[in-house]
C-alpha cells in the first residue's frame, strides 16, 4: 500500500471529502486527485500537515506500521505543532545558548523530582 493509498483509506474512515482535506491542508484538489489517478505520493514537505489533519503519525503514514503496545521500538522523536504551547517552549529552548539550556534542564530535573 502506498502513502497515497493510506491517505485515501484514512479519509474514508474519517468520512472526510477530498475537498475538505484540501481546505484543511492547503494542498490543491488537483494535486490530491493526481495522487489517486497517477498513483503518486505527496512530497515530503506535505507529510506533517497531512498527518495533523488526518490524525495519524508520520510512521504510520510512511510505513503503515503503528508503534503500539510493547511491539516495535520506542520512537526516538516527537512531532510537535509549533503553534501550540509546547511548540513555543521548544522554540524558546532552541533559541537559548547552551549554558542557558543546561540551566533550564537542571531546573526541570529538580522540579520533576519534587514529590
Amino acid at each position: 500500500m502506498t502513502i497515497a493509498d493510506r491517505i485515501f483509506e484514512r479519509l474514508k474512515q474519517l468520512d472526510m471529502s477530498q475537498k475538505q482535506f484540501s481546505e484543511e491542508t492547503g494542498i490543491s484538489q488537483s494535486t490530491i486527485s493526481e495522487w489517486k489517478s497517477k498513483r503518486t505520493n505527496p512530497t515530503s514537505e506535505k507529510i506533517m500537515i497531512i498527518c495533523k489533519v488526518i490524525r495519524v503519525t508520520p510512521e504510520w503514514l510512511l510505513s503503515g506500521i503503528e508503534n503500539t503496545g510493547d511491539r516495535g521500538n520506542e520512537l526516538q522523536w516527537y512531532v510537535i505543532d509549533k503553534n501550540t504551547e509546547i511548540g513555543s517552549v521548544v522554540k524558546a529552548f532552541n533559541e537559548m545558548d547552551q549554558r542557558t539550556r543546561d540551566r533550564l534542564l537542571g531546573y526541570l530535573e529538580a522540579l520533576r523530582d519534587i514529590k
